[in-house]
């Protein structure tokens, strides 16, 4: 059932998009389920965790070979490139940082299993992803701060992020460590923690469907904003993993950890970056329009990678 809960999982993200987006154009008050969307990535995020040997996180920061480089895409190449693009964008401020949100946050949950489809090492890259998410939410205030100067300050307040960085990362990690400790010592919840690892396809779903029915009908005219951020995200997709590609080969990485560098710099945070936004004060409806254009871009290129990806440095194999 996990096998093919992740060989599909591409097909069942498009179906949940599709069943929000429908009900949130034939039933009335899907806008109430906006109040779910925190749960829903706490819910994704401590499954994932699961995934994570939590005891060995510190072991992460010692794979250096790989950590570099992966921390070097995410966090200089990736933002290099984004300066570029964005100086492509219309003076809106709302339009701007919504595509700042979004790709300067590389993603923590589902890159995983598009990895793994795509024939990189999805669990070097498993094991990296709370370095990931810990240094992007170091670092985006200080890159937002960089590219928006003073505006920052005044579009982005700081308890946002504390009380995003305490319930969706903090809360789900101490909890995936309780059931991964828990699950050594009882047959029980040894056995509820291989059920729990079923869930990481199904609880993202969730998310895209709850993201989807909640906000589409709060979106209104700002879909002729977010029209113009996807040449943005369209250069994006087809510029990052090259990004990622490269700084691999400069690291000389065996073929299927520099594709993971590749999937990471090319997949972005957008679901877990949401309720950060919807946080700025008069993010709805435009903050919204903007990250979920993106999803759907990533959502087709991520089909792309899964066929071009593993092709690179087939031949070194």
């Amino acid at each position: 059932m996990r096998d093919w809960l992740e060989h599909s999982q591409i097909a069942i993200y498009f179906v949940a998009v599709a069943a929000g987006c429908f009900s949130a154009m034939l039933l009335p008050g899907t806008a109430r389920l906006e109040s779910a969307i925190n749960p829903a990535l706490a819910l994704m995020l401590y499954v994932t965790f699961l995934q994570v040997p939590v005891a060995e996180l510190g072991g992460a920061f010692t794979r250096v070979r790989f950590i570099l480089p992966l921390l070097l895409t995410n966090f200089l190449l990736v933002p290099l490139l984004v300066a570029v693009l964005v100086s492509f964008l219309p003076q809106n401020p709302l339009l701007i940082l919504g595509v700042l949100l979004v790709l300067l946050t590389p993603c923590i949950d589902y890159v995983v299993t598009f990895s793994q489809l795509g024939r990189a090492d999805a669990r070097l890259l498993l094991a990296s992803t709370p370095v990931l998410l810990i240094v992007q939410i170091l670092l985006l205030p200080v890159y937002l701060h960089l590219f928006l100067g003073e505006n920052a300050s005044e579009l982005v307040q700081p308890a946002p992020f504390i009380h995003a960085f305490i319930w969706l990362i903090a809360v789900p990690l101490i909890l995936a460590a309780l059931t991964q400790f828990m699950a050594r010592k009882s047959h029980f919840a040894q056995k509820a923690s291989e059920c729990l690892g079923l869930l990481p396809v199904p609880a993202t779903a969730s998310v895209l469907f709850i993201v989807v029915a909640a906000m589409l009908p709060q979106l209104g005219e700002a879909w002729s904003v977010a029209v113009q951020a996807v040449p943005v995200y369209v250069a994006f997709a087809a510029l990052a993993p090259l990004c990622g590609w490269g700084m691999a080969k400069v690291f000389r990485l065996e073929p299927a950890a520099g594709r993971a560098i590749a999937f990471s710099a090319a997949t972005r945070n957008s679901l877990v970056i949401l309720p950060l936004a919807l946080a700025v004060p008069g993010a709805v409806p435009v903050l919204p329009a903007v990250i979920v254009a993106q999803t759907m871009v990533e959502l087709i290129s991520e089909l792309v990678y899964v066929r071009l990806i593993p092709r690179l440095g087939r031949n070194n194999v």
